[in-house]
């Protein structure tokens, strides 16, 4: 006799049994913090919309960046 599929024990291995990974919480920007992005380089928060974007001047060019901020570190 064979067994039912239901009953077929996993390996704690199983790339199938991988618990979702914890993103870590998104950072909370505020007006005149000194930030760094991975491509637009230094800059400078100037507005903050809600928890959905901020707008940052970058030396006289404005970016805005939406969240979750993965580019964007504060200094």
């Amino acid at each position: 006799m064979t067994k039912s599929a239901g009953s077929r024990r996993h390996l704690p291995s199983s790339p199938f049994n991988r618990p979702t990974p914890v993103s870590p919480p998104i950072e909370q920007f505020e007006v005149g913090d000194r930030v760094s992005h991975d491509q637009f380089g230094l800059g400078r928060v100037i507005a903050v919309e809600g928890a959905d974007a901020v707008l940052i001047d970058f030396a006289g060019r404005q970016g805005r960046i939406l969240s979750p901020y993965t580019k964007l570190a504060k200094l």
